[in-house]
């Protein structure tokens, strides 16, 4: 197979303007990123899409991948469908967020693998069990609920499934936590793109949900590792700390 993953990332962030860039590790977050998915086995490719300059010419300083996007895109899905119809000819298109430098290689490799055994399945993403009540109680985290059949049922920022007892069966988890990790079939990225905003997705912020709103079903693979994103300069700080421990350790 083909497969192309596609990072969106934009100098505009509200919470953290300038993400991409920020280069207090030596390296921009942005190259952390690419690095992180250059350890998959599975990619054959890796592109960064963007619409800024500045992050262009960053991640082709360093030896990257890097495609010019439209400004005016509303969401990183967009972005991602874009670059993809610019490169064309490919399998599968992987979502990765820009903003996850800690992303596990396995979990790519594991929504790759998912998608290979179930060609009926258009799009997929990752869930990873949640074992801490704070994480299933904080909106920022979004849960997701599957069906037997290894499908998303809804996704949420409230604390889904609720349970009416108050906590869990002893030795399961809370719930599943969803990992903004997606696979598309290309022409489905292209129809997801195209497709209007939903009450549902206006509602959680969460554009997932357009696709199911609009009859579609996602695949969800299940991993044990969650990764951390970084939105805040709160969340970077922690992972620039984390960063210099490790290259300290090794």
């Amino acid at each position: 197979m083909r497969i192309l993953a596609v990072i969106p990332a934009r100098y505009a962030s509200t919470r953290l303007p300038g993400k991409p860039l920020l280069a207090d590790t030596g390296r921009t977050l942005i190259q952390h990123v690419v690095e992180a998915a250059q350890k998959s086995l599975r990619l054959t490719r890796i592109v960064v899409a963007t619409d800024d300059q500045r992050i262009f010419c960053a991640v082709r300083d360093f030896g990257g991948e890097a495609v010019m996007t439209r400004e005016d895109h509303v969401s990183g899905t967009d972005r991602v469908a874009e670059a993809a119809r610019i490169i064309g000819d490919v399998d599968l298109v992987i979502n990765l967020q820009g903003d996850e430098p800690e992303i596990a290689p396995e979990t790519i490799d594991t929504l790759v693998e998912i998608m290979a055994k179930r060609p009926e399945a258009s799009m997929g993403t990752i869930g990873t069990p949640i074992h801490e009540e704070s994480i299933y109680r904080d909106p920022a985290c979004v849960k997701v609920v599957k069906d037997d059949g290894g499908y998303a049922l809804y996704f949420s920022r409230a604390p889904i499934p609720w349970h009416r007892d108050g906590k869990p069966a002893d030795g399961q988890p809370w719930a599943l936590l969803h990992l903004g990790i997606y696979a598309f079939r290309p022409k489905f990225l292209q129809q997801v793109a195209t497709m209007p905003t939903a009450d549902l997705e206006v509602a959680e912020k969460l554009e997932q949900l357009r696709v199911l709103e609009n009859g579609h079903r996602i695949a969800l693979g299940i991993v044990s590792e969650r990764c951390v994103g970084i939105d805040t300069p709160e969340d970077y700080a922690r992972f620039v700390d984390r960063y210099n421990q490790s290259s300290r350790q090794s």
